[in-house]
């Protein structure tokens, strides 16, 4: 561990899943701390969170309007990944010389095995999850943590010396870092997404480039051949860069030799070649997820797993839940929640999953993005469109504008209830219903899983009625 935290004064901002993992440890390091959050006690306690347990422990919260005067005495402050750190309280910490750091960071500083991160605007979920089982056929102790739900923090913790750790990181997440360095990093994609956040495209995608920043000639970065921003991120790194491609048969890489719906996975690195399985095979379907599972492969491979015993996992791994997950059939009509769909392009790679004949379920919390390319998707490939939540009434006006028939669209408001049985009023062989909402939830939802949670309620209480 890098840092000496005893008798040391950290404050944690932001009181989400990973300011409280923050606070615990550095509790447990010997720190005094401090838990800050903008909002009320009582608006978070009606989000779910108990701060009991932190009490327990000795962890001071100060809730509501953040003051500078929460620096005084401090030594150091953690940031969630939730909290910008352009808000007055950090940039008043930078200019006081205190040092500020992610939950990513403190995972990193407190790490005794190796860190593979997966980052991108679409995909990271899904790859990082078959990651940490591809680590599996070579490691006794596999941690999956970071924007995926468990805190990176947590994990290091738990895996300590001998094992190996799967990331999942978002750009929020790498605001605040300084050494954050992965053995193994891998680029999936970069496409416009948070820019309400960073400020631009060219901020959002600075912010996923540090994920191999303080990488050296000893590590490795697993690129997108197909994606030409990440394909040139080469130029400006010092590790071993590998790339994958669906398109192309590389000189050296992680690839498809043939076509992409049956096509041989095959890896080619240093003279050596391993073939692997048929994307046919693969436990998850679509163009989207090649692309996953060869960022996979590559990742795991350079962790030091061996090709031949990946197979059987590449075949058996089945995705994760809110992303193109299969419900039920009911009168012969599939469902699917694709509640991960927080932006567009992640929607159009839905859409292109599916031949057509979809029922599209779509909007939420509008992040003002392009709907261009997403809307001349849905005219070829969406026989009816229903619409929920605040991007609504620019959804309509969109689809309208792209030639979308006025009369195949409905308006559900703000009920995913009556969302859902529009669209079963709607299907009929050879329908799909999907839910792909191209929106953030926050609108009607704490989060995406929660909106994803309800749709699979509303679609199965439909199917018990039958």
């Amino acid at each position: 561990m890098e840092l000496d935290w005893n008798q040391k004064n950290v404050l944690v901002i932001g009181a989400g899943i990973s300011g409280f993992a923050a606070a615990k440890l550095a509790r447990r390091f010997g720190a005094s701390v401090t838990l800050s959050d903008a909002k009320t006690e009582e608006e978070l306690t009606k989000l779910g969170d108990d701060f009991a347990k932190l009490r327990e422990l000795g962890i001071a919260l100060a809730f509501g309007p953040q003051q500078e005067s929460l620096l005084e005495g401090v030594d150091t402050v953690i940031v969630s990944p939730a909290v910008p750190v352009r808000i007055p309280l950090i940039q008043a910490a930078y200019k006081k010389g205190i040092r500020v750091m992610s939950e990513v960071e403190l995972a990193y500083d407190i790490a005794e095995s190796p860190i593979c991160a997966v980052t991108g605007t679409n995909g990271k979920t899904t790859t990082t999850t078959l990651l940490g089982l591809l680590l599996e056929t070579h490691y006794d102790k596999v941690g999956v943590g970071g924007n995926i739900g468990v805190p990176l923090s947590e994990e290091a913790l738990r895996i300590g010396k001998g094992g190996c750790i799967a990331a999942e990181i978002s750009s929020y997440q790498m605001e605040a870092t300084e050494h954050f360095h992965p053995h193994v990093a891998a680029v999936l994609n970069v496409t416009p997404d948070h820019i309400v956040r960073h400020g631009s495209m060219e901020v959002y995608q600075a912010m996923k480039e540090r994920i191999f920043r303080e990488e050296t000639p000893d590590d490795y970065l697993v690129l997108n051949y197909d994606d030409e921003k990440v394909r040139g991120m080469k130029e400006r790194t010092k590790a071993q860069v590998c790339y994958f491609s669906r398109r192309e048969a590389l000189e050296e890489g992680v690839f498809v030799r043939g076509d992409v719906k049956n096509g041989l996975i095959v890896i080619r690195w240093q003279g050596q070649e391993s073939e692997l399985c048929r994307t046919d095979e693969l436990g998850i379907k679509g163009p989207h997820n090649v692309e996953n599972a060869l960022a996979a492969i590559a990742v795991a491979f350079f962790a030091g797993c061996e090709p031949t015993l990946m197979v059987p996992v590449l075949k058996s791994f089945r995705g994760v839940e809110h992303r193109i997950e299969y419900v039920t059939t009911i009168d012969g009509v599939p469902y699917y929640n694709d509640s991960k769909a927080t932006n567009t392009d992640s929607a159009i790679k839905a859409l292109e999953t599916f031949d057509g004949h979809i029922i599209l379920l779509a909007g939420g919390d509008d992040k003002m993005t392009d709907l261009t390319d997403f809307m001349k998707l849905v005219c070829e490939r969406v026989d009816a469109l229903v619409l929920i939540g605040r991007a609504a009434a620019r959804f309509y006006g969109a689809a309208v504008d792209n030639g979308f028939p006025e009369d195949q669209i409905y308006a559900a408001g703000y009920s995913m209830r009556k969302a859902v049985e529009i669209a079963h009023a709607l299907a009929k062989e050879p329908a799909v219903v999907l839910l792909s909402p191209a929106c953030a939830s926050f609108d009607m939802y704490h989060n995406m899983a929660e909106r994803g949670r309800d749709f699979k309620h509303l679609v199965h209480e439909l199917e018990q009625q039958k």
